[in-house]
């Protein structure tokens, strides 16, 4: 593999190399602390490297797949150490003492999983996910472990013991970041089989974040859940003979996926939220929608209009949306007596939620209004305007992927926030 070109070392002034593995080397920023550059290797390995050979472009068609689903991932919300792509074989991320394990994750059984489960077929399908650990060990083979061995490991990585609450963190994140790029590849109707990831302490932030790279030798994947048309460095170690027109072979699998990758990164379906409050007295409550549908990645609009005082305006404002044929889901915003969302839900077929803004004082009685609906009117009440934005992404998540991307992340790191907060109660306790 050519070295780093010297314009680059100098842009960057690049210090000691920290580490080197098969296919990367990562070395440290001398002018950005806590950060470090990891650059790809033009070489593709297999067994631990008792198969290993040289495939030119290798290093960009991997860092391009790496940066992708970092990006992928990161916009949904899961915390990585990558930073940005540097050039066409490196990356920039936050410098992490990795720690020794190989979290995999399956969804089709396969490969060696069938070896150490005699009986199971393969294609035998996993729902949960299957987990399972491997000790980063190649002397070894790099053996399977099991939670026990890593909690007795006792792992001290920058400064942060690894501990029960970190192997849980890791063992849930594994699962998200697994269905995450499911749910992206099918989208491309290929199914991700199973996938294997690493995480590292970030040495500022003393945090587990998922580390190291996701490339094409992270994974099996199989378009249209097909095997004999696998995109993944498993053609490689199928290899009975090395040979050029196979190793063309192999790069040409490489490279269909990092082009695929991008379009990971691409919404499948466009749609909106329109808010419609029955006054400008409930802005404040509006705005807190509309803030929380961007979190979302989903455009809101926010329109004026009473179905008591202006039905006509009402059914109006409705059709304009109607016609344009973006997905819309309406929320309508109206204390006291709520017309807007029953009159709306009575005349679109559009979801209508209804999230009215509750006074103290006659908050329990005017909530009927939003609860007690005419037969055949089908729009539910939430409360909470943030609560209601959510929904709306649910709604979207059926068949935009970025969104469902975005509350899966959401939900893991609601989860993970609760497993610290409990960890520092229990410190303090002590």
């Amino acid at each position: 593999m050519p070295f780093i070109k010297s314009f680059e070392r100098l842009k960057l002034k690049l210090g000691q190399k920290l580490n080197e593995g098969k296919t990367k080397q990562i070395f440290e920023l001398v002018d950005q602390p806590g950060l470090v550059l990891v650059q790809s290797k033009d070489q593709i390995t297999a067994g631990n490297a008792v198969r290993k050979d040289q495939m030119e472009g290798k290093a960009a068609i991997a860092n391009k797949t790496t940066s992708c689903v970092f990006k992928l991932l990161q916009e949904a919300g899961i915390k990585t150490a990558f930073v940005k792509q540097h050039s066409d074989t490196a990356f920039i991320a936050a410098h992490c003492e990795m720690i020794p394990i190989e979290w995999v994750c399956r969804r089709v059984a396969t490969g060696s999983f069938l070896k150490r489960n005699p009986g199971v077929k393969e294609g035998y399908r996993f729902s949960p996910l299957k987990m399972e650990m491997f000790f980063k060990d190649d002397a070894n083979n790099d053996p399977q472990w099991s939670e026990e061995q890593l909690l007795e490991a006792k792992f001290s990585l920058a400064g942060l013991s690894i501990g029960q609450c970190e192997v849980d963190i890791m063992n849930r994140s594994t699962v998200a970041i697994f269905e995450i790029l499911e749910k992206a590849w099918a989208t491309q109707n290929c199914t991700l089989v199973d996938m294997k990831i690493e995480f590292g302490v970030n040495v500022t932030t003393k945090e587990v974040v998922l580390a190291d790279v996701i490339d094409n030798d992270s994974w099996r994947l199989w378009p249209a859940g097909d095997r004999s048309q696998q995109k993944d460095k498993q053609v490689y170690r199928d290899l009975k003979e090395v040979t050029p027109e196979a190793m063309q072979m192999v790069k040409r699998n490489f490279e269909w996926v990092s082009e695929r990758v991008k379009l990971l990164l691409e919404p499948q379906a466009s749609g909106r939220v329109v808010v419609l409050m029955g006054s400008t007295s409930d802005m404040a409550h509006c705005e807190k929608i509309k803030k929380a549908c961007a979190s979302y990645g989903i455009p809101c609009t926010l329109r004026v209009t009473s179905a008591h005082k202006g039905p006509d305006e009402t059914l109006r404002i409705k059709a304009g949306y109607e016609g344009d044929g973006v997905p819309t889901v309406f929320v309508a915003v109206a204390g006291r007596s709520n017309g807007l969302g029953p009159v709306m839900s009575g005349n679109t077929a559009y979801p209508v939620i209804n999230c009215p803004p509750l006074t103290p004082d006659w908050g329990a009685q005017d909530v009927w209004s939003s609860l007690r609906m005419p037969s055949g009117l089908g729009c539910s009440t939430v409360l909470s305007p943030e609560a209601a934005a959510q929904f709306a992404a649910q709604i979207f998540g059926l068949s935009d992927h970025l969104v469902w991307c975005k509350l899966r992340a959401s939900m893991l790191n609601t989860w993970v926030s609760l497993k610290l907060a409990d960890k520092k109660l229990q410190a303090c306790s002590l």
